[in-house]
């Protein structure tokens, strides 16, 4: 763990406690994951850390900004560490696979409804949906997303 973290968290208030870390660990090693997917990660190492702790750990990490979440299905948020450069999710309704590209793709359809509509886009929150190349059958980048 970065010592800047432990620094600011001090700063405000807090400690990285074990738990704390823990959950901020699985975060960083599993990249997107949902509170669940976190708790099941955490319990590898503290069997005695429940899913409430996890989901209150994980409001507090964002509250901090060490992670952010979206929402990537109808299911609970996925969480990602917040270090992570601004991204679009990528959600392949055939596999499930969940990709990711740089949010720039988007400037000209975030400039277009802020300049015609007024609104301001969330990127941080945004998940596109459709099919991957794989699932397509023609795998355009050359990078498997299932990896």
């Amino acid at each position: 763990m970065s010592q800047d973290w432990r620094t600011m968290l001090r700063e405000k208030g807090y400690r990285l406690t074990p738990q704390r870390e823990l959950v901020l660990a699985a975060v960083n090693d599993l990249e997107h994951a949902t509170p669940e997917q976190v708790c099941a990660r955490v319990q590898e190492t503290a069997s005695g850390i429940n899913i409430s702790t996890v989901y209150r750990t994980l409001e507090l990490l964002e509250e901090l900004g060490l992670v952010r979440h979206a929402h990537l299905g109808h299911g609970a948020p996925s969480y990602h560490p917040a270090g992570h450069s601004h991204h679009l999710h990528l959600v392949c309704r055939d596999c499930g696979a969940v990709s990711q590209v740089e949010s720039t793709v988007a400037t000209s359809l975030t400039a277009t409804l802020l300049e015609t509509q007024g609104f301001e886009v969330d990127l941080e929150h945004f998940a596109i949906y459709g099919r991957c190349g794989d699932c397509r059958g023609q795998n355009l980048t050359g990078h498997h997303p299932h990896e």
